[in-house]
């Protein structure tokens, strides 16, 4: 059964897993991104998902550690259609961490989409998980503003267009609310963490 999420102007939308079947859909709902949405979503020119991409995006999607939820809307002509997809990951060598990543269509862009998704998202992030570590483009500032209110987040801007974010998770007690927690303290140079582009999209590698 799907999940159920209301935008702030009232439309309901359905949230389900992303399935194994859904690799044929998945590269032509890519294709219908503009030029832009898709460089804020790799960082990068990319033109279509290829085979590797979409083994990872696809086929490594176990619902534990790499999480992947597609969002359902209705058009004004009563068709359901896809509008976004959200993905929570954890990084294989920092099993604390998890890159977090969301894509919404153009014409659904600028109505709360990916802010009533990323909750959600976090909700269901892989066991142990307490910060999110991802890179975001600078002049994506609706990115920013979306981690910004998922937890106490620190910020480090590059040269290249890039800003490296960690966010530390509210803490999710069995049958409670989510707890805040304070921002971790972390040495000088944690950006390095961020070794490649990120976890959701690996075969990223800016400059080259």
């Amino acid at each position: 059964m799907a999940d159920r999420l209301t935008l702030p102007d009232g439309t309901g939308l359905w949230v389900w897993p992303l399935l194994k079947t859904d690799r044929r859909a998945l590269a032509a709902e890519f294709q219908q991104l503009s030029p832009e949405s898709a460089r804020h979503r790799f960082l990068g020119p990319v033109m279509h998902l290829t085979e590797a991409m979409l083994q990872h995006l696809v086929d490594d999607v176990d619902g534990v550690d790499h999480v992947a939820l597609v969002v359902m809307g209705e058009t004004e002509s009563h068709d359901v259609v896809p509008v976004a997809i959200g993905r929570i990951v954890r990084y294989p060598d920092q099993p604390d961490a998890a890159d977090l990543a969301v894509t919404v269509k153009d014409d659904w862009q600028g109505r709360g989409v990916a802010s009533v998704l990323v909750p959600m998202l976090v909700a269901h992030r892989p066991p142990g998980v307490t910060r999110l570590l991802t890179e975001v483009s600078v002049d994506n500032p609706a990115s920013l503003s979306m981690l910004r209110h998922v937890g106490p987040m620190r910020t480090d801007f590059d040269d290249q267009g890039g800003c490296a974010v960690e966010v530390q998770l509210p803490s999710l007690p069995a049958g409670g609310s989510p707890v805040a927690v304070g921002t971790d303290e972390r040495p000088a140079g944690w950006r390095s963490d961020l070794h490649s582009r990120d976890q959701v999209c690996p075969w990223f590698r800016r400059g080259a």
